[in-house]
């Protein structure tokens, strides 16, 4: 998409959401200056490393009034 696209369809978007395309647009500028890249996401990288316990479904105490 050339830049006259990108700045018609900003030009579109209601104020409050060209303030958030300006917010991500300065972080993306402090990212290129500081030259901070993200690395890829591996899947599988974080196994073993998160526990959930066994009674995660089960019904919470202060909700019994409720069902």
């Amino acid at each position: 998409m050339d830049n006259i696209g990108l700045y018609y369809k900003i030009s579109l978007l209601p104020e409050n959401l060209r303030e958030e395309v300006e917010i991500y647009v300065n972080s993306l500028e402090n990212q290129s200056k500081r030259g901070i890249t993200t690395k890829p996401r591996i899947f599988g990288s974080l196994k073993g490393q998160i526990k959930m316990s066994d009674d995660f479904d089960a019904p919470l105490e202060e909700f019994k009034d409720y069902m």
